[in-house]
């Protein structure tokens, strides 16, 4: 799968919530998601119009145990 460039922190931080995550905690710029099932992200958020780095972004879809068909149902894929 190939990870799209254009993914902001609002619009992944949107995809958290509508997954099913909460916000749990904040440390400086460090936001922590939580889903009822025990699952946590750890956000990076500097500013809501800033992109990730492909490997960051890689490895906080990992944490939150999405796959393909979840990125497009949660239209952070086309």
């Amino acid at each position: 799968m190939k990870l799209p460039r254009n993914i902001t922190a609002r619009k992944f931080v949107n995809a958290l919530l509508r997954a099913g995550f909460h916000f749990a905690r904040q440390k400086g710029s460090h936001q922590t998601y939580r889903h009822p099932d025990g699952r946590t992200v750890t956000v990076i958020f500097h500013h809501s119009g800033e992109t990730f780095r492909p490997g960051t972004l890689k490895d906080m879809i990992t944490d939150a145990g999405w796959t393909e068909p979840d990125l497009r149902r949660l239209k952070l894929l086309e």
